[in-house]
């Protein structure tokens, strides 16, 4: 089904869609837009394994490599770069709770309580790509089914996004791991994350001809 749009609406759907010319290869802005000088350093005992797939990577609006550029005790795994499954279970240590941070049916809330149920520093393995790129890394991936799945259910209010989301909880990457560090490290650290998102969407707005410096 097409959608009539009037000439308004088509210059901001141009707008919406368009590419930087020339992106920072970092956080994938235009240069006069960029915001690696805000980017934290932090340094956690909370380890993160980000699972992205390839497609995912080409989106300026990925947030994972900015999660990436910020927490130290961090890593990326690319999924879909070949014809084999991407193995995973050397993320699986006795070092760490691992979980799979992935709002499935039998996830647990994660809370301060289930954080506080092991000494142990957390992994959490995060799915990073829209929502059908995402689901499929816990059948993919069967290394990770016996881990914990956890989630957070606290409606995203936001009323602009990086992308449409299609549920009300619904957050970019970046988000979701600030808040998930918000319980786990602190709201310290939380807000560092969720401050350099507010960073990323203002500027990716003002590239889109919403609003300005």
């Amino acid at each position: 089904m097409f959608e009539l749009r009037t000439a308004n609406s088509a210059e901001a759907f141009f707008n919406r869609k368009r590419k930087p010319k020339d992106p920072c290869t970092v956080c994938y802005l235009n240069r006069n837009l960029c915001i690696c000088e805000v980017i934290p350093t932090i340094d956690l005992k909370t380890k993160i394994s980000i699972i992205v797939h390839k497609k995912e990577l080409k989106r300026t609006t990925n947030t994972g490599r900015l999660a990436l550029r910020a927490l130290t005790n961090s890593e990326m795994r690319i999924r879909g770069d070949g014809k084999d499954v991407l193995d995973l279970s050397d993320l699986l240590t006795p070092q760490y709770r691992s979980v799979l941070f992935f709002p499935c049916y039998d996830a647990q809330e994660l809370t301060s309580d289930f954080v506080a149920q092991s000494d142990l520093p957390i992994h959490l393995i995060v799915p990073d790509g829209n929502w059908r790129q995402a689901r499929k890394v816990p059948h993919r991936h069967r290394e990770l089914s016996k881990i914990p799945r956890v989630k957070i259910s606290t409606p995203n209010l936001a009323s602009e996004h990086l992308r449409k989301e299609t549920s009300e909880y619904g957050m970019s990457t970046l988000e979701a791991i600030g808040r998930a560090l918000a319980i786990i490290e602190g709201v310290v650290v939380g807000n560092q994350l969720l401050s350099l998102y507010q960073a990323k969407l203002k500027a990716t707005l003002i590239g889109r001809g919403h609003g300005s410096l």
